[in-house]
């Protein structure tokens, strides 16, 4: 591929803690799904791995706490656990909607980028309403080796909608999603829904959310 003209032409959203805030919930499967092994952890044993998918949130603090992991089986468990916690439960954040629609009128491409497994992303997707079909691309966890912080997974989604990574603006909420932005070559804009704006300081812009995003993220 080029080295691109270093003009937008693609945003790639992150999901959890940008389009959608699932976090307590599959914090809760998680800490269920321990419970049921026999093991008592906490919601603050998940925050060093939250964006890094699954088998790293599930399996970071099975290792802390030394528990016995099986990734499929337990991974497995936590998503039929969290499924039945957000049904009727999410919706979009603040300002999404909006947000989507500047991209439309902008006639960016869009890709949906998440560390997530499909699974999971397709019910946050039906939870919410919004439509697979707004996003060109959908990548996975599943579809890549290396999980964020490497910039494997902003890389294929760039890929997949057919521009270069210096094209793409990388809309994240935490710390290992933003490095893995800057690694990749694009820029990104940053949300303080799960990090506070000093942890999340390599960003090009920050806000609290879409709502208050404004307009330059989407304007070079």
């Amino acid at each position: 591929m080029t080295t691109g003209t270093g003009k937008l032409k693609a945003v790639l959203f992150d999901m959890d803690g940008v389009l959608l805030d699932s976090e307590e919930y599959i914090r809760r499967a998680g800490i269920e799904m321990f419970r049921e092994k026999g093991y008592r952890v906490s919601q603050e044993d998940f925050m060093p791995f939250t964006g890094m998918g699954e088998n790293r949130y599930l399996g970071g603090v099975a290792e802390k706490h030394r528990i016995p992991f099986e990734l499929e089986k337990d991974k497995a468990r936590t998503y039929e656990i969290y499924a039945s916690l957000v049904k009727g439960k999410l919706s979009p954040m603040k300002g999404v909607p909006e947000f989507l629609k500047k991209c439309e009128k902008r006639n960016l491409r869009l890709a949906l980028a998440s560390s997530a497994d499909r699974i999971k992303i397709d019910i946050n997707l039906r939870e919410t309403g919004i439509s697979p079909e707004t996003f060109l691309a959908i990548v996975s966890g599943l579809d890549i080796a290396r999980k964020k912080p490497a910039p494997d997974i902003f890389l294929k989604a760039a890929e997949m909608v057919g521009v270069h990574a210096s094209e793409c603006l990388v809309v994240e909420d935490s710390i290992s999603g933003v490095a893995a932005g800057k690694t990749a070559g694009a820029r990104v804009l940053a949300l303080t829904t799960s990090f506070s704006a000093e942890q999340l300081d390599q960003a090009d812009w920050i806000a609290e959310d879409l709502s208050t995003a404004g307009d330059e993220p989407l304007g070079w």
